[in-house]
């Protein structure tokens, strides 16, 4: 016997994975958890047995349902499953996969559409955070047609905009967790920031790096993850995140100079492997870190003269433009907003099943 589960099969961003309404689950934890790992075949690097994609990016997954803060439209809880490892890690958020959130609450009934743009307020329940996602919705559909290009994914799609509010120590309650830009781990200049996501950052040539290696060649090099990873539990428990060694928080980011006012070089990890491309939440903890004076990237980059800045990340497949809206007072860093504007698109939706012995329905 197998138990069906309505989803919807979405690509957010540079990311995909099924969108469940969360009254379609259990409600327990640890049974959720089975039931994604069964649902998306984790335990096999092909995720051959799930509808997983055999790489971190594809096997993510988005629970929405209305929400009761008087804020909020709707509230997104979100799980990272893990491909090989049977795991599910229920701390982070994912600002990819949110791209599709709203989307997605059109397309479930959560909330109606309202004119040729809907605004959606979004709660990331993981975080706390609070996300106003705007959605092209011609004549009361969603319209996933249009001509915004991200690099990542081929073609083109309608826009999302998101525009990020909150997010400074949205994880730990401060914006630099260790109480300073700057901290010397294992020989290592890191700076340990909290922006939409926690993050280790640090300089690609202090491991030897130029910062411009493909995700392939950074994956291959099993000695720099050996000492990133040491390096990231390390930070994790200065941060006071606690024993991070089965968590994919807090992840890791390198950064490089580039020439181009406003743009800096980046490379980002989950932490376990290399992204293809880059985070919508790690983008604005590396945007703020890159503004931030006295940080591992202070010097990298020049800042554009006016606030708002538009910052441009390079990543291994194109760039990613964040806009921060912050102030400097004293030299100090406060950030206020960031925005992106993303796509996403419906691939499926129907019934994804697993056997009734993990889960009834019930």
């Amino acid at each position: 016997m197998q138990t069906g589960i309505p989803f919807f099969f979405m690509r957010g961003g540079s990311s995909r994975g099924p969108y469940f309404h969360r009254a379609d689950l259990p409600q327990d934890q640890d049974k959720l958890a089975e039931v994604l790992i069964a649902a998306l075949g984790s335990g096999h690097p092909l995720n051959i047995d799930g509808i997983g994609g055999g790489n971190a990016v594809t096997t993510k997954v988005a629970m929405l349902s209305p929400s009761d803060d008087d804020w909020a439209d709707v509230d997104y809880f979100f799980a990272q499953v893990s491909v090989e490892d049977r795991l599910v890690d229920f701390k982070p958020t994912c600002g990819n996969i949110l791209t599709a959130v709203g989307p997605a609450a059109l397309e479930m009934g959560i909330i109606p559409a309202t004119a040729d743009v809907t605004e959606i307020r979004i709660r990331a329940v993981n975080t706390g955070a609070r996300v106003l996602a705007r959605v092209t919705t011609p004549d009361g559909q969603v319209s996933y047609d249009g001509a915004q290009a991200i690099d990542g994914v081929p073609g083109t799609a309608a826009p999302v905009a998101l525009n990020f509010m909150d997010v400074a120590g949205s994880s730990t309650g401060m914006f630099l967790p260790t109480g300073q830009a700057m901290d010397r781990i294992d020989g290592i200049d890191v700076t340990c920031m909290d922006v939409a996501m926690p993050m280790v950052l640090a300089r690609a040539a202090d491991f030897g790096l130029t910062g411009q290696e493909s995700r392939e060649q950074l994956d291959a090099n099993r000695e720099f993850f050996a000492a990133m990873e040491a390096l990231r539990i390390k930070a994790a428990a200065l941060m006071g995140m606690g024993d991070c060694t089965t968590s994919v928080t807090p992840k890791f980011g390198l950064f490089a100079p580039h020439a181009e006012t406003g743009h800096i070089t980046t490379r980002y990890f989950m932490p376990w492997t290399t992204h293809p491309t880059m985070a919508v939440t790690g983008s604005q903890c590396m945007a703020s870190c890159a503004l931030t004076p006295g940080t591992v990237a202070d010097g990298m980059m020049t800042a554009p003269a006016e606030i708002p800045a538009t910052i441009t990340l390079h990543h291994p497949m194109g760039v990613m433009e964040v806009v921060v809206d912050y102030s400097l007072a004293d030299g100090a860093f406060q950030h206020h907003s960031a925005g992106l504007v993303r796509t996403a698109r419906k691939l499926a939706c129907g019934e994804v099943f697993i056997p009734s012995s993990i889960w009834s329905g019930d």
